[in-house]
């Protein structure tokens, strides 16, 4: 087994290869940006370079095109797979993990003007909607298809989210239109 230590992008490019078989960084950009994406964010340009590292470290082979445009093709190794079961198979003890600015906004919201929060709500609210509207869709088109019907269960814990998130930020923005949300109502009084 290697002795090169593997990333969560590493597994990403590994598994995405598994799947797909033969791919160029390109391909396992395009495959990402149509579903990991969705979950798991990080710098594309990692997916141009994580293959390379991969295939010096014996867990990916790679075949390039002599002629024309010279496209580097990789394939994953005996020894790939095996990384990939092995971590496929170790629990995860790491905490869900949310990066949202949003959120992020919302905690310094005291520190806003009056009309932020509304505004940022109702720019959350458009924002879940389409995300789940583009969720929706492609459990239309994606959901009785066989080869990724295992995979589409990654789906239903995004729709959960995005209808939790979408629940919340109408909450607040009830709270905001009604003068109840906590800032809302301390910037009244201090008026007052």
């Amino acid at each position: 087994m290697s002795s090169v230590r593997l990333s969560t992008t590493s597994y990403v490019v590994l598994g995405m290869i598994a799947l797909r078989g033969p791919s160029t960084p390109y391909d396992l950009k395009r495959a990402v940006g149509r579903s990991i994406g969705y979950f798991w964010s990080f710098p594309h340009a990692q997916l141009y370079s994580e293959p390379k590292r991969l295939e010096e470290a014996g867990l990916l082979d790679l075949e390039e095109e002599r002629h024309g445009r010279r496209r580097k093709l990789y394939t994953i190794t005996a020894e790939g797979r095996a990384a990939l079961r092995d971590w496929l198979a170790e629990p995860v003890n790491a905490h869900f993990e949310l990066r949202d600015v949003a959120e992020i906004k919302l905690f310094f919201n005291e520190l806003a003007g009056p009309d932020d929060v509304a505004s940022l709500a109702a720019s959350q609210i458009e924002q879940h909607e389409r995300r789940i509207a583009d969720y929706e869709d492609m459990k239309a088109k994606y959901g009785d298809i066989d080869d990724v019907a295992t995979r589409m269960v990654t789906l239903e814990l995004g729709l959960g989210m995005e209808h939790a998130a979408l629940e919340f930020w109408q909450r607040v923005a009830g709270q905001v239109a009604r003068g109840e949300f906590p800032s809302s109502a301390r910037n009244a009084a201090r008026a007052g």
